[in-house]
């Protein structure tokens, strides 16, 4: 059975903030930041010229991420997520396919993400994508951050 990766609807708004916040409490807390993103993503992300994309694997949204605009051709990875029941299956692969496919259709500069070096499994999919660790500014957006990355597109 394969993984479709869809766009966002408001239907699936819920599920958004779901995946998140079930992997964000299992590893860490919401922080302030998530919570402005996740309550209301259409408004914070999709208006803000930003997107959202989910994994559907047998009519079930399984996993999802999100891009934030940075400005029209950088934007940050976040958001992402993968049930746990759904883990195994590739879906975050999935995931990160489409994101990259996505920047390079758009002709993007760069992809920036924040992460957590305790998240090895992750990180090692970050590099394995051609990630690269750059320097990680003091303010950051969130605070458990302790890696930035980059992907350079074109």
């Amino acid at each position: 059975m394969s993984t479709e990766i869809i766009s966002f609807e408001p239907k699936y708004a819920p599920a958004f903030k779901a995946l998140n916040i079930a992997w964000l409490e299992k590893f860490f807390y919401v922080e302030s930041h998530d919570a402005d993103l996740l309550e209301n993503c259409e408004q914070t992300i999709i208006n803000k010229g930003g997107f959202i994309f989910f994994a559907k694997y047998q009519d079930t949204i399984v996993g999802c991420f999100s891009f934030i605009m940075i400005d029209d051709r950088i934007y940050e990875l976040g958001k992402m997520a993968v049930d746990p029941q759904y883990q195994g299956l590739k879906i975050g692969q999935a995931l990160m396919d489409h994101a990259v496919a996505f920047a390079r259709t758009n002709n993007w500069n760069k992809i920036l993400l924040y992460s957590n070096t305790k998240l090895e499994n992750a990180i090692y999919i970050y590099k394995k994508y051609g990630f690269q660790e750059i320097y990680l500014e003091s303010d950051t957006p969130y605070e458990r951050s302790n890696i930035k990355m980059e992907l350079l597109i074109n």
